[in-house]
């Protein structure tokens, strides 16, 4: 059987993560969480002091970026790689409310994005790769042999997303996850870099009303076809 390129964009809190991890597993193929990678340079940025809610040092932060490095070490016990920055695993600061607020500012910067495009075609060169986030169907793997477009409404969003920042502990009020969501929407699809939109032949998939069984079931059923295809 020939492995393929599985590219899956679509918005933030839309539960790409999530399903193309358990697509990955069940196919056996790499998964690759890009938006980690811009989370984790964030969380890097931040560290540093070089964004702040008042200023963004954007030259000086570029000038780091070969010091930044990004690297994922599979989990057994969680059946996914979780993400290192320059060797310190960081999987759950990334996932902070605090770096959802500054991640699409610092994903428009080009350098970040050149930088991380580059990473992300070394890692899926051989196939057989999961990947998913917001330029992969358009611009990281345009040839990808099956690409998916995830989305769903703010409302839906912004709650799932409370429920999971609750379920962690942290103190968030809805009505500032919703305008966080609509925030990064916004950004995300009027950047001049490689901005978020749906590739003229991926499958749009709108998960407000589907389950997590349903919507996988769907696109194993993708999969197969295109698997058939390439046989």
């Amino acid at each position: 059987m020939q492995n393929i390129i599985i590219a899956i964009d679509g918005y933030s809190s839309t539960g790409k993560s999530t399903i193309a991890k358990q697509l990955a597993k069940t196919l056996g193929y790499v998964y690759v969480d890009t938006g980690a990678m811009y989370r984790a340079v964030t969380l890097y940025a931040m560290q540093n002091n070089y964004i702040s809610q008042e200023n963004f040092n954007t030259s000086d932060f570029v000038m780091q970026l070969d010091n930044i490095n990004l690297s994922f070490k599979f989990n057994v016990s969680l059946g996914f790689a979780e993400i290192y920055l320059n060797g310190n695993n960081v999987e759950k600061e990334i996932r902070t409310m605090e770096v959802s607020s500054f991640v699409s500012t610092v994903s428009t910067i080009p350098e970040v994005r050149q930088q991380l495009v580059k990473l992300q075609r070394e890692i899926g060169k051989n196939s057989g790769v999961v990947m998913d986030g917001r330029d992969i169907g358009t611009v990281v793997f345009p040839e990808a042999e099956l690409k998916l477009f995830i989305t769903a409404s703010p409302e839906i969003r912004a709650e799932r997303r409370y429920k999971e920042l609750i379920s962690r502990g942290d103190n968030v009020v809805y009505d500032e996850v919703l305008k966080n969501v609509n925030e990064r929407d916004y950004i995300d699809s009027h950047r001049k870099n490689s901005p978020l939109k749906k590739a003229e032949d991926a499958i749009e998939i709108d998960n407000s009303n589907l389950s997590l069984d349903e919507q996988f079931a769907k696109i194993v059923y993708l999969v197969k076809m295109i698997l058939k295809d390439h046989e």
